[in-house]
């Protein structure tokens, strides 16, 4: 079964950090591009952070560059996503998802071909 698992949500304050990860099942990472995206309430989903095959090149909102990391550890079929600097916007669901080398904007939901269930980040004090 082709699965996509995020762990480490959490409450944290202002300030604070958190790093989420996403374990693969069923299917190897290492061909495949992931994103991130959350979701706040009544808000659309939106691309946080990017990876392509080899992490070879990363890309990012710009609503998060210089406080988030995306990485990818393919001999553990894991992604992960380091949040620094987390700011009460940052309040979401936060989700991973795969998709095929692809040259649609990599921000665009609709080109990915699998999701996690996601995993809520809550900033506040």
């Amino acid at each position: 079964q082709i699965q996509l698992t995020e762990s480490g949500g959490g409450l944290v304050q202002p300030g604070g950090s958190l790093r989420l990860s996403c374990v693969a099942s069923g299917f190897k990472l290492d061909e495949f591009s992931i994103g991130w995206f959350r979701q706040a309430p009544g808000k659309e989903r939106e691309g946080v952070a990017y990876i392509i095959p080899n992490a070879e090149r990363t890309y990012y909102a710009e609503s998060v560059k210089g406080r988030f990391t995306i990485s990818r550890d393919d001999g553990k079929n894991m992604a992960y996503l380091q949040m620094n600097k987390l700011q009460r916007d940052d309040t979401a669901v936060y989700y991973c998802a795969v998709r095929l080398p692809h040259g649609a904007e990599w921000s665009i939901s609709e080109t990915y071909l699998e999701w996690g269930q996601g995993t809520q980040v809550t900033v506040s004090s």
